[in-house]
Parts: C-alpha cells; sequence; structure tokens
C-alpha cells in the first residue's frame, strides 16, 4: 500500500509544478489538462476558462510521489491540519530546499538540530502548504 498526498491548487498548479520542480528537483512524470480529457466535463462543473488548467500531474520527488490538480474551488488552496514531510540526506541540501520554499512563504519553525534531527525545520511555502524538512 502506498499513502499519496493530492493537492488542489485553484488555478495556480503550473506555479506549484514549477517551484516544486526548482526548489526540490521534482519530475513531472504525468500532466493532462481538462482539454485533454477523453471524456470532457459535463456542462458547467468547471469555471471559465480552466480548460487549459492542470486536471491531474504526479510529480517524482526522491522517489515519493506527489499528486496535484487546479481542482475547481473558488476559495483558493486549502492546506489545514497537515504538513508535507520531507527527510534529507544532509544538512546544506535540507537548507536549500527549505529556503527556496520558503522563498515568498512563511518560516513556522528556523532549520536547527532538535532531539531527533541534526536539521529541522518547518515553513509554509507561497500556497499555504506546510512542509517539515529534515534530516534523517
Amino acid at each position: 500500500m502506498q499513502i499519496q498526498p493530492y493537492l488542489f491548487f485553484n488555478g495556480r498548479c503550473d506555479e506549484a509544478i514549477a517551484l516544486y520542480q526548482d526548489a526540490l528537483g521534482a519530475q513531472t512524470s504525468q500532466l493532462m489538462r481538462y482539454k485533454d480529457s477523453p471524456e470532457p466535463a459535463p456542462p458547467g462543473m468547471l469555471p471559465a476558462g480552466f480548460a487549459d488548467k492542470v486536471m491531474h500531474a504526479s510529480l517524482d520527488i526522491g522517489g515519493a510521489t506527489l499528486m496535484l490538480s487546479d481542482g475547481d474551488s473558488a476559495d483558493g488552496p486549502q492546506f489545514n491540519g497537515f504538513f508535507v514531510s520531507l527527510t534529507l540526506g544532509d544538512e546544506a541540501d535540507a537548507r536549500r530546499k527549505f529556503d527556496a520554499l520558503a522563498a515568498a512563504g512563511r518560516v513556522v519553525m528556523p532549520m536547527g538540530k532538535t532531539f531527533w534531527s541534526p536539521c529541522f525545520g518547518m515553513v509554509q511555502d507561497r500556497f499555504g502548504l506546510g512542509w517539515m524538512i529534515m534530516v534523517a
């Protein structure tokens, strides 16, 4: 069994993919736009202008899969009650990724030594998605 986060970005999915490619080295393994679906959405299901938006994308990040979509909620992304945990092999890489996610975002807990990790920090990226970055 695998557990894979599926995140909805309300029209900003292309921007999120670009951030995660740049900040985390993510590789896009799948990308389908609403206009490319073999079964068109029922009339009125999608907001106007959503044909070019991302219906489904899969990103590979260090052997893990993160799935994304633009979704169709008018409220914007809602990432409450969870953080995505990212464990890295060395402190320099952890700090680089933390800083890249923090750009235009918000540091929740600065990177530092804890009793469970030589380097741990918490950040929310510019979409409000929380990340816990640590070194094993």
